[in-house]
């Protein structure tokens, strides 16, 4: 069983603390939480998290945390690589860097040189940014990529703050995503339709075999069926898609799984792409974890995007889609374009 870890169960021995962002209300609120572990004052995050030679599978043991303030671009145009849903304008944003939970095949693994976390404590500057941008039009922003903001909300209270910065911005649309089991959550939110909740959806060979510590398939399913139920909007991310041996057995088991819980009725929408990823970030991947089977797949690579074979990526992406037409209307299920 895939057990999820969260943010009360995260051993944090070192807390690395910007000397700028010590009187924060969220550092003083995060340093009481841990109050055991060791604080040490730095002049920036990247003093830490940017060393060289650090090695992020031993890193994973015993992440630390690093509490920093967020300078320079704060938004940023959304990636061609990811999903904009017919949005015009199209954007993400990073309060937080890198995650609890360990998904073998992750971006971030190849993008950042640490498994150690950061939290940027002043997001109400990321809010003003924001705002300026939602003057001038309707934005559509990706909040949860480089992390899952709701496994870590124990510790930051993010998911929060978030729905209710979107309340009183009519132009704003956000997406949340996560692998996360929480419930809890939607117990103490009031629902918004422009605040999207997106549950990645992986057969449970795939999250057995790759994404370590997230939530089981079943509870997932749960979570997101909870949300529903208290009328918040859910998305279903059968993104990315990996390649195994009986993957037509595998995928539409976990679609029947899906939709013998959810009511495909309430369902915002769907989105259904295949593994992909940066080929820079994938020779890194490589170097640091030559032992992982889907960092060492063969794949293609075509204009520095690597993934799986055409004829592979065809078949998994179709039968995927006929498993959920059965089920949703084609209209609702978006398609990655790469």
């Amino acid at each position: 069983m895939n057990l999820e870890m969260n943010s009360f169960n995260l051993p944090l021995s070192h807390i690395y603390v910007e000397k700028g962002i010590k009187d924060n209300p969220l550092t003083e609120f995060i340093l009481n939480k841990y109050h055991k572990a060791n604080v040490i004052e730095i002049n920036h995050y990247k003093d830490v998290f940017s060393r060289q030679r650090q090695n992020i599978v031993n890193q994973r043991k015993s992440q630390a945390l690093i509490l920093a303030r967020k300078e320079g671009e704060l938004v940023y145009k959304g990636s061609p690589m990811c999903q904009d849903f017919d949005n015009e304008n199209f954007y993400y944003t990073s309060c937080t860097m890198n995650c609890i939970f360990d998904c073998e095949y992750c971006y971030l693994k190849g993008m950042y040189p640490t498994s150690n976390i950061v939290v940027f404590v002043n997001i109400e500057d990321i809010f003003e940014e924001v705002s300026k941008l939602c003057k001038e039009r309707k934005i559509y922003l990706c909040v949860s990529y480089d992390t899952d903001l709701i496994a870590l909300d124990n510790l930051t209270n993010y998911i929060g703050k978030w729905v209710e910065f979107v309340s009183g911005e009519p132009n704003l649309t956000i997406e949340i995503r996560t692998k996360s089991h929480r419930k809890d959550i939607y117990d103490k939110l009031i629902p918004n339709s422009r605040v999207i909740f997106a549950y990645t959806m992986s057969p449970e060979e795939v999250i057995n075999e790759y994404e370590h510590k997230t939530a089981s398939l079943k509870d997932r399913i749960d979570a997101a069926d909870y949300a529903i139920s208290k009328g918040f909007t859910v998305r279903l991310c059968f993104d990315p898609m990996i390649y195994c041996k009986d993957f037509k057995t595998q995928y539409e088991n976990m679609v029947n799984m899906v939709f013998n819980r959810i009511s495909c009725q309430k369902i915002r929408d769907i989105s259904v792409g295949s593994f992909r990823i940066s080929s820079d970030y994938l020779k890194v991947m490589r170097h640091k974890m030559p032992d992982s089977a889907i960092c060492q797949f063969p794949f293609e690579t075509v204009d520095g995007i690597c993934t799986f074979p055409s004829k592979i990526k065809l078949q998994m992406e179709e039968h995927l889609i006929g498993c959920l037409t059965k089920y949703i209307d084609e209209s609702k299920i978006f398609r990655a374009d790469y």
